[in-house]
């Protein structure tokens, strides 16, 4: 697990580095407030798996859906290209984020609390660095004329 965060964490660095090199999208408030509003969800949602996944799964397809929907709006916008890699790694069933998460909660029924915890922060983790590069991004006003 923590080989993995290390990981992670190297890879972030590396796409915000290229991000620092490459033409990124402009600012955008909406994208800013999706990303911390569906962390808030996402978290909560993931707090509840000590308990059955059949109890929430109706908050988890909501989620999802909600992730879907940002994840559609982001991949419209132009020059978005890091962005995205950062919500397809977040998404990711295989991989160990939130898609992650939420098939092994879905496969195994319940997840253990420390599990559930260190799930959380690197979730949480995540959400942060898609709305730190977001809120990097050039403001329209801070654009030359």
């Amino acid at each position: 697990m923590v080989m993995q965060s290390w990981i992670y964490k190297c890879l972030v660095v590396f796409l915000l580095a290229i991000a620092g090199c490459a033409s990124v999208s402009q600012f955008d408030q909406h994208a800013y407030v999706q990303v911390t509003s569906l962390k808030v969800d996402a978290l909560n949602v993931m707090s509840s798996a000590t308990d059955s996944y059949a109890q929430h799964e109706a908050e988890v397809r909501a989620i999802n859906t909600m992730l879907d929907r940002a994840y559609e709006y982001e991949r419209n916008r132009p020059n978005n290209t890091i962005t995205l890699q950062l919500w397809d790694k977040l998404r990711d069933t295989n991989g160990h984020l939130y898609g992650g998460f939420v098939r092994r909660w879905r496969n195994e029924g319940t997840l253990r609390p420390a599990f559930v915890r260190e799930s959380g922060k690197q979730v949480g983790e995540s959400f942060d660095i898609i709305a730190q590069l977001e809120s990097k991004k050039i403001k329209p006003k801070q654009i030359p004329k």
